[in-house]
């Protein structure tokens, strides 16, 4: 495991289970067990005060930038990408070229478990996706959104 580039605001807690490098990591974010939280150096991936990532959740910002608001609320199993496509493969990747984009989730966001978040996804303040979700476009902020790809299912008011 690489432990490097790590910037840590007060009250940070980390599971000792996790893995992160090349984060900025707010005051009280704290990180549960078994997730694997990472940008680069170029990219170092972003997380603002009192944010939780759930168990067993992956968040990668190694190709471009990936920034989670303050108070942003990540279930279990939760899967945040910068890149994603058949890597491996150059003859795979002539069908279907490799996505690398930024990922932005605003402040007082709230995830369900198992979402997918593909590159180039901007969720603006106060969205909630539903477990299960594959979201593979941006939504604007107070959406709550969900499905297969995820479509917007209803607004929320903005509270004062």
């Amino acid at each position: 495991m690489i432990v490097a580039n790590i910037q840590l605001g007060q009250g940070v807690f980390v599971d000792p289970s996790s893995s992160i490098n090349n984060v900025v990591l707010g005051d009280k974010v704290k990180i549960a067990k078994n997730c694997s939280v990472f940008g680069s150096e170029t990219y170092p991936l972003a997380i603002g005060a009192g944010s939780y990532v759930g168990p067993n959740s992956f968040i990668q910002g190694f190709a471009a930038p990936v920034t989670i608001g303050e108070r942003v609320s990540i279930a279990q199993s939760v899967n945040i990408m910068s890149n994603s496509g058949p890597n491996a493969s150059p003859l795979m990747q002539r069908y279907f070229p490799l996505q690398q984009a930024a990922v932005s989730i605003g402040d007082d966001c709230w995830l369900g478990t198992n979402v997918v978040v593909m590159p180039g996804v901007v969720l603006g303040r106060c969205c909630v996706v539903a477990a299960n979700s594959f979201v593979n476009k941006s939504f604007e902020p107070y959406s709550v959104i969900g499905g297969n790809p995820a479509r917007l299912l209803r607004k929320l008011e903005p509270l004062e």
